[in-house]
Formats: structure tokens, sequence, C-alpha cells
């Protein structure tokens, strides 16, 4: 398939793909040497996390990996990421302004994503269909029905796909699970997660003209084009047509936590969310369209719960969170707490546990690290291993868990939408006798940046 092709395929994401693509360039010939070569697409904020972890890698034998291009819509972010990375490397990094010609050349091995929610799901499959392994940030989904699609790509093409939830990768909350796990704390009968942060007047949607250099029919995807405004382009989290709030912005991590520790690989069969907006519209008068305050219930088949509760502003800490227990950003209450028929386990940050035994809470075994610091590195030092083993099984947080963590997030944000308990069957990854709730799965196609049907 010839570059304008394979660009109008994509494009157009007709149904089925290329039968065949070119192996990665390290395994061509079975030369182990060479190194894993892999482009960033989309140079926001996260992006400097991806670009940091690989450019350390690159000094890691053991890991083979090269920085090698950038690509953004926005030619400012584009110039800027090339010029700090190309200097941080010590290397020439190329540049892209279409996330097409980075999937188009064929000496890019992988590509990690680090754009808008809105996009996730799309990368991921058209990187899968050019024969990319990725690594694509969190939540891996906008919506149910797209999180299936990228685990079907993933497998059809069987490329090597990690989630950016990246306490899958801390040695403490791998110990930590471990030990929930082995029954330190006995029979776990309950879970909650918190995602408690300060998140301030958001702003409201000022319509203007597109900043020269911007590409906003590309940003938008297969998201509506809405008029543009820095609300639409730095907002995006808190608005539908683009992000998940902060349930799926923080709450993804913690969701992940709670169901690794309950060992709850299905989709849960009901939901109840109850929220409100009130301080960004009444007080802020904001456009923020998300919940701030979300309280969520779940339930899976086998009668295991969890809840889950987003605030925006002011709040009390739970459990030692924030003012015993400092989270990476200091004052913001996160974390998940397990219940068990022994004692109780917190997990407070990214890279802590500790446990809490018998009536008088003696403490049990724990594990921290000052400054609670995010395992980045580890996490994409375990996705490129894994490209070069060609073993999905050795990927911390591979791409179907990531949709099981991501579902629950969409699923506590439906709930709220529609107002009521939800049902879910999780077999069909449809709700039972629910349209309207149905009718949340997905999001009407934009031409052009279709999600298949068939991948």
């Amino acid at each position: 398939m010839n570059t304008t092709s394979r660009r109008k395929f994509l494009q157009t994401s007709a149904v089925g793909a290329a039968s065949t693509f070119a192996a990665p360039a390290f395994l061509r010939g079975q030369n182990l040497n060479e190194k894993v070569r892999v482009a960033i697409v989309g140079m926001g904020g996260r992006a400097n996390a991806h670009a940091e972890s690989l450019v350390d890698l690159e000094k890691e034998s053991i890991a083979g990996v090269e920085l090698a291009g950038v690509c953004d819509c926005d030619e400012a972010k584009r110039r800027s990421a090339e010029e700090v990375w190309g200097e941080r490397s010590g290397h020439k990094i190329e540049t892209y302004d279409d996330m097409r010609r980075v999937l188009d050349d064929s000496s890019i091995d992988a590509v990690t994503f680090a754009t808008p929610n809105h996009w996730h799901s799309l990368n991921v499959i058209w990187g899968c269909q050019a024969g990319k392994d990725v690594y694509v940030e969190k939540p891996g989904s906008h919506n149910i029905f797209e999180g299936r699609k990228m685990v079907e790509a993933a497998r059809k093409y069987d490329r090597i796909v990690q989630h950016g939830t990246q306490c899958r990768s801390s040695h403490n909350i791998i110990e930590g699970i471990e030990k929930l796990h082995e029954g330190v704390i006995g029979d776990v009968y309950f879970a909650r997660g918190i995602a408690y942060k300060i998140r301030g007047n958001l702003g409201k949607h000022a319509p203007r003209p597109v900043p020269a250099g911007l590409d906003w029919n590309a940003w938008c995807g297969p998201a509506p084009v809405h008029e543009f405004s820095n609300f639409q382009h730095r907002r995006w989290h808190w608005i539908w047509d683009y992000g998940n709030g902060e349930i799926g912005n923080q709450g993804v991590h913690q969701m992940d936590i709670l169901r690794w520790g309950l060992k709850l690989d299905s989709h849960p069969i009901q939901a109840s969310s109850v929220g409100t907006n009130y301080m960004q519209e009444k007080v802020h008068q904001s456009s923020a369209e998300t919940p701030g305050v979300l309280s969520t219930s779940m339930k899976w088949a086998d009668g295991k719960m969890i809840e889950f509760e987003v605030r925006d502003w002011y709040t009390n800490a739970e459990a030692g969170f924030r003012d015993k227990y400092p989270f990476v950003q200091k004052d913001f209450p996160v974390g998940t707490i397990f219940l068990g028929t022994e004692g109780t386990m917190i997990f407070p940050d990214y890279s802590s546990y500790y446990t809490f035994l018998g009536r008088d809470r003696q403490p049990g075994p724990s594990a921290f690290e000052e400054g609670s610091p995010i395992s980045n590195l580890p996490h994409f030092r375990n996705w490129v291993l894994a490209v070069r083993s060609r073993r999905r099984e050795d990927l911390s947080a591979e791409i179907e868990q990531g949709h099981y963590s991501s579902a629950l997030c969409h699923l506590a944000n439906i709930a709220y939408r529609v107002d009521r308990t939800v049902k879910f069957d999780p077999q069909s990854e449809k709700f039972v006798g629910d349209a309207e709730a149905d009718a949340l799965l997905t999001r009407p196609e934009r031409e052009g940046f279709v999600v298949p049907t068939a991948v």
C-alpha cells in the first residue's frame, strides 16, 4: 500500500485493513541490536513525561530505544518539542504535522499518543493497522464502544499496546497488591476510591479565530468541530465531546487500582451516580459540562462492590490522604481504600501502600517513597521491553486492562447523565433494556475520522 492510498485508507477508516505490513525495523533480519525508533504524537503536557522517559531509556543498553520523532497539529508545539528534545537527546528529532505521516513512515517502529481523550481509541486503531506498537495515555478510550475496538485492533494486528496507568509499574504498588491478594487484610469485601482536586474557575467559552499554525480540524478529529476558544482548546477534560471529566482524568488511575486489587477482570452489572456541577455553573459561572462532585457505586455479578467519589473544591481529607500521606500534588487527597475482614489497606498515591490490622489498626506491611513519585520511566521501560519480547503478557498495563478500567469511568458518567441506576451486560457491553444509556456507549461519526465497527 503506497503512502497516498494508505493515507486515504486511514482518513476514511474503511472496514478492514492492509493484510500485511512491514515488521518493525529492529526485527527485520532478527537484528535485536537495532534500536526501537519511537515517535510521540500530541506534544501537550503529558508528552513531556513520554519524551523524558524515552530520552532516559536511550541511556539504558537493555532498552535499546530512540526518540525519533515528534508530531503535533500545532506548529508552535511541534517546533518547541523539536528544539527541546533534540537538545536533551543530543540527536536530530524528526517532526510531523500529521499523525498519518508518522504511520506512513516505515522507519518508525512504535508510537506513543499523548493526545486528548477524544482521539485515543482511533490513535490506537490507526497505529495497529499501520503495524506500529503503541503506548496510549489514559483513559484509553472516550467511550465504551471505542474502547472495545482498540482492544480488537491490538489483537487482530498482534501489536504491543500499553495503557498509561503507570501505577501498574510501581514496585511498591505491585508489592501492595500482592500483599492484598495474599490476604494480609483477610477477605476484601469492599473498596473505595477518591479524587479530590481543587480545580478553581475553569473559565468560559469565548469564541475567537483559530491561532495561526494550529490545524483545528485535525485537533478535533473524531469529535465535533466546535468554535475555537481557549476554553475548548485548554479545558477539554471538562467538555463531554472531548473529555470524561475528573473521573476519567484522575480517577481512572484509582479505578484501575480498585479493579486490580479486587481481581475484577469483567465489567460491573450495575452502576449508580449522583453528582452536581454546582461550583462551576452557579458560583464560577463556567462553561464546564462534566460534574465537579460525583458519587458512584458499582456492583459486580459476584457481589463485589466499589465506591468512587470526585470533588473539585475545598474538602476534608480521607484516610489520611493529603494530611498524613501527601500526594505528589500536595494539596489534593487522592487514593484508594480496601476494607477486609482482618484490616484495611490504603494506596494514597502512585508509589506507596499502608496496612492497618485489627480493631486497633496496628500498622502492618507498608512501603513508600519520599515525594510519592509517578512511575513514568518504569512504565515506558516495561513497554519497550515488551515490544522487544513480542509478548503482550509482559506488559504491566496491557490495553484490555486499560479498557476495563476506562469503562468504569464511562459507566459512572453515563449513570450520572441519565440520572438513574443502570444495569449493564458485561458480555454484550450494552445496557439492559435502556436505549437512552446505550446511546452514550458511542458518539456520532465524523467523516474522515470514523472509528470502524470492523477494525
